[in-house]
């Protein structure tokens, strides 16, 4: 039996790829449950297992009595002494067991217990394989594909993941049996298992691709610094040389267009863009929209990455491009929001002035109390001047008083001497 055992123990690694000491461990825990649950008063259960040996020895310890009431977990004193000669009432001794000894049920338990010992091995070799790749390019093979959801099933080392109708390219065909780069973006634990997502349409898929034909993007020479991506149609790629003497656009082409050529195939044919990085948003913004020709860009808010470009007229359709393409690929790559102007457009040149600073209600109480506090300076530091034939302030508004008194009391004193005309015609 142990050779049996032991021998199916390495075909077992063999063919999972599972150490065999993780294997033994969990077929130890396995067995301990099983004994317990089959003799449930036993609390001593040793396993013990010699692969060099081949080894498999399964014991319990039971505790010395004078008379025995529970044969799982005690044993006689003559009996104990056989086993082991100084053994004394009260202590422990370990019987070991034959398998022939294990019941039905400990048997399956045991049999469950190291299946899903190595289900759950599987899963967490397949999670650290996967999680080394986030980020990165693997080939896998197609294994079948569902014609109703569009979803793909994809073999990667062994393990089988899922492309979905999301994550593919428009326009691509698949067919069964046939080879497929795909780019890993996550790998999370779930209860089911680590679940990888892969996709065709991520612009990190781009990104390796072009690390994989340009050297000098594999050592660092050449930085790519932002990617933007419509999977199936255009890519726009910005890199940036460390080095003054490597054309960063250059190398990413390569001679004659030959690196950019393949990673095209590999695409399907997807158009891509390579443009020069600067740290000059007006320089960046000029290339990313190539390949129009742009005659001046204008920031109009810093704050919120607002900008103006003025193209020749006969390019502004190739600068806005198909259906607002191109100019919305460049406004991803860069970050910035762009206003395409024709040259034509009166406008395009203009830039309005930034706007003040909204004042806030204390700065605003702020300033009228600074006012006000100013005038009333002002006033009581004025005197009146008798020299110079000026009527004092506070004269002046007195007389203004009696002005205006006198006018108010004018149609009354108007009103009087109409009433004593009457009285005079009367009498006479």
């Amino acid at each position: 039996m142990n050779t049996e055992f032991f021998e199916a123990l390495k075909l077992l690694e063999k063919e999972k790829g599972i150490s065999a000491d993780y294997l033994l461990e969990k077929i130890k825990n396995a067995i301990a449950i099983a004994v317990k649950k089959d003799y449930f008063s036993a609390e001593n259960v040793f396993v013990s297992i010699d692969d060099e040996k081949q080894e498999f020895i399964v014991s319990i310890g039971k505790e010395v009595v004078e008379e025995v009431f529970d044969p799982t977990c005690e044993i006689g004193l003559d009996e104990a002494r056989k086993l082991s000669g100084g053994a004394q009432v009260g202590d422990y001794v370990d019987v070991q067991l034959e398998t022939k000894d294990f019941g039905r049920i400990a048997a399956q338990t045991a049999k469950h217990v190291i299946k899903q010992g190595i289900r759950e091995a599987e899963r967490g070799q397949m999670f650290e394989k996967f999680r080394r790749h986030v980020q990165e390019i693997v080939t896998g093979r197609i294994v079948r594909i569902d014609p109703r959801k569009g979803i793909i099933t994809v073999e990667i080392d062994g393990n089988e993941t899922v492309l979905l109708k999301s994550e593919q390219v428009p326009g691509e065909t698949y067919t069964d049996g046939a080879f497929l780069k795909v780019y890993i973006v996550d790998v999370t634990e779930t209860e089911k298992g680590p679940r990888v997502m892969i996709s065709r349409t991520h612009p990190g898929l781009v990104k390796r691709l072009f690390e994989n034909e340009v050297p000098e993007i594999y050592d660092g020479t050449v930085e790519i610094r932002s990617i933007s991506r419509e999977a199936g149609s255009r890519t726009k790629l910005a890199v940036y040389s460390q080095d003054p003497n490597v054309d960063a656009v250059g190398a990413c082409i390569g001679p004659k267009g030959t690196r950019v050529a393949k990673v095209v195939d590999e695409l399907g044919g997807e158009k891509i863009d390579v443009v020069r990085y600067s740290e000059q948003p007006e320089e960046f913004i000029r290339a990313a929209l190539s390949p129009a020709e742009v005659v001046a860009v204008r920031i109009t808010d810093i704050e919120n990455r607002m900008c103006r470009a003025v193209v020749p007229d006969g390019q502004l359709s190739l600068a806005i491009g198909n259906k607002g393409q191109n100019a919305r690929l460049a406004a991803r790559l860069t970050g910035w929001k762009i206003d395409i102007r024709p040259a034509s457009d009166p406008m395009a040149l203009e830039v309005e002035e930034p706007k003040a600073p909204e004042e806030s209600e204390e700065d605003a109480l702020e300033v009228l109390d600074e006012v006000l506090t100013g005038v009333e300076e002002d006033t009581e530091s004025e005197a009146p001047v008798a020299e110079t034939g000026e009527i004092p302030e506070a004269e002046e508004t007195a007389e203004v008083e009696e002005i205006v008194t006198e006018a108010e009391e004018a149609p009354e004193l108007g009103a009087d001497f109409e009433e004593t005309a009457e009285e005079e015609a009367a009498e006479e």
